[in-house]
């Protein structure tokens, strides 16, 4: 026998699934060629040679902003941030880029803009940014560059090093093109990457996109506010913590955090869940540990936990009653 309002769960469930779908699927598509676009004009060896040059203070303004504005995925992250210690870049530079990388990025403000609108999606930016840049600042005082392992790293054919080597080539990852490629080119390249990039997460954008029907449809938004709610003190401390473990990609978590404030969580406590997943997922961690040592790589998730918790008090006290 199906238990009582089975039927209307599994339909509440599958009508906000298409309202996902609908929703999320042409803005991932435009998100995707804008990565394509960016990932044509400033390929990984040219953001090495932006930072390279600059110093602690303005440098991790900088940093930040090309970490946002690169939509590089962790396979090419990480050799970057190798290619920027090896070149001699200061450690706290090299964090507010890997900082912001992660957790701002074109498809996260895109996907955030058609989900929550454009007021949400400009406080985060604004919110992680700093706190990307204040985090390196903070993290470049602590002389921390004995706890950078000395190590090649090779991705896609492009090789970088943290003992002084460059890198050489471009990354797998589809970021790097010759230069005397005519605009027309590299557009058409943007695009054919768009759909590319579009038929390898969709897995996850789908997996992202059920379990936030279920969400919507079949868990109480009773018991969500128990464990999550205002009433909990600790609850965006701990939705930073609990979203690592079940990070699959951002385009996956977005539709999860939609549905989690449809149900009344704090948005400033979902806020927390995105960053915390985003910057200390397992395979982030992982890549990072062929990098950093056991303490560093503990700064780097202590930072990350510690943005998310400050960004989401903020938007739960300070934007409030403003957003």
């Amino acid at each position: 026998m199906i238990p009582p309002g089975t039927e209307a769960a599994i339909a509440d469930s599958w009508e906000y699934f298409v309202h996902l779908a609908v929703v999320l699927t042409p803005l991932f598509l435009g998100a995707s060629f804008l990565v394509g676009l960016a990932q044509e004009y400033l390929p990984p060896e040219r953001v090495e040679t932006l930072l390279r040059s600059r110093d602690h203070g303005s440098g991790n303004v900088l940093a930040a902003g090309l970490g946002a504005v690169t939509p590089f995925c962790s396979c090419s992250t990480v050799p970057v941030l190798a290619g920027l210690l090896g070149a001699g870049a200061p450690v706290g530079m090299s964090f507010s880029f890997l900082l912001a990388s992660p957790i701002v990025n074109w498809i996260a403000v895109v996907l955030l803009f058609g989900l929550f609108g454009p007021a949400v999606t400009v406080a985060y930016v604004v919110a992680a940014l700093a706190c990307a840049i204040a985090g390196g600042l903070i993290v470049g005082t602590l002389d921390l560059d004995r706890y950078v392992k000395d190590v090649r790293i090779t991705a896609g054919g492009r090789e970088v090093a943290t003992d002084g080597g460059t890198a050489t080539s471009g990354c797998g990852c589809g970021g790097a093109t010759a230069a005397s490629r005519t605009h027309g080119e590299r557009v058409s390249a943007a695009g054919r990457g768009a759909l590319s990039f579009f038929r390898d997460t969709l897995p996850y954008l789908l997996l992202g996109m059920t379990i936030g029907a279920l969400i919507h449809g079949a868990v109480p938004a009773e018991a969500l506010q128990r464990v999550a709610g205002p009433g909990n003190p600790l609850a965006t401390p701990l939705a930073a913590l609990a979203g690592a473990p079940i990070y699959v990609s951002l385009s996956g978590m977005l539709p999860i955090a939609h549905s989690l404030t449809e149900a009344g969580i704090p948005i400033g406590t979902v806020i927390a869940f995105v960053i915390g997943g985003a910057g200390i997922s397992i395979p982030n961690l992982i890549l990072l540990n062929k990098l950093f040592k056991r303490r560093l790589l503990v700064i780097y998730a202590t930072t990350v936990v510690t943005i998310g918790v400050v960004v989401g008090v903020s938007f739960n006290t300070v934007l409030a009653g403003i957003l």
